[in-house]
């Protein structure tokens, strides 16, 4: 599981610098400079995002305990593997070596820990999807004669997509942090492991949290973005169809 998900973050990774470079291409056609910066505003925000996503799920200190144990003091969870430093005697030589260790069939493992994994997987899945309608909203207004209802479309579908995807995150994140510090986790060890949970003496704060906020607040940023585009085309196409009427009078 980890390998692919591995496999899967770097093809992601390879397609989004493509995309990039596209549109900052467009750049050098719009004629006010403030509108550009504005347009692209949303989709750096959404590519923001993504990236902390990526991180958060590749982040291999979703929990980090310590134990009353000598070998083995501390250990950090990730969504897919544990790692600890153990210290092993080699030839007279004491090593400490950083074992990883997958989280797999053999551990029982709580309710909020499955339903993270399935759901920062689906909220990376959703990401590229965003960054696509998004870039497509900003080419339809690079074009002569740009489709407003398509453009209002793309927008939509963007904002609602990132909105659904930076939810995902958030609640898997939020969800396990109270969950692992209120002491609502039934997560326990496969038999082999070199440290028992009853050893447990302290749970740790890390950055996963702070880093899951600050993914919302971007994605929320990104969504006010593209509200406000949709807001702006709305109100340009009822001024063009009022013109338009006008004239229609006027001829008459």
């Amino acid at each position: 599981m980890r390998s692919y998900h591995d496999s899967f973050c770097f093809t992601i990774f390879l397609c989004v610098p493509g995309l990039i470079i596209y549109l900052f291409d467009l750049i050098f056609r719009f004629a006010n400079g403030k509108e550009c910066i504005f347009k692209l505003t949303g989709f750096l925000s959404s590519l923001s995002a993504f990236m902390f996503e990526v991180v958060i799920a590749s982040y291999p200190y979703w929990r980090l305990w310590e134990f009353n144990n000598n070998a083995v003091q501390f250990v950090s969870f990730g969504l897919w593997e544990a790692q600890y430093s153990q210290e092993f005697n080699v030839s007279g030589t004491i090593t400490k070596v950083l074992v990883h260790t997958p989280i797999n069939s053999t551990w029982i493992i709580s309710p909020e820990f499955q339903y993270a994994q399935n759901l920062i997987i689906w909220a990376i899945l959703m990401k590229p999807v965003v960054l696509v309608f998004s870039a497509m909203a900003i080419k339809i207004s690079c074009m002569k004669n740009p489709v407003v209802e398509m453009q209002i479309y793309c927008y939509k579908f963007a904002a609602l997509v990132l909105c659904v995807s930076s939810l995902f995150t958030f609640v898997s994140v939020s969800w396990n942090h109270f969950a692992d510090h209120y002491d609502q986790t039934i997560l326990k060890f496969p038999p082999e492991f070199p440290v028992k949970k009853e050893a447990l003496i302290r749970k740790h704060y890390t950055a996963v949290f702070p880093l899951a906020v600050l993914t919302a607040t971007m994605s929320l940023f990104g969504v006010i973005i593209f509200l406000s585009e949709i807001s702006s085309l709305k109100l340009q196409s009822q001024v063009k169809a009022k013109c338009a009427s006008k004239f229609t009078k006027q001829e008459v």
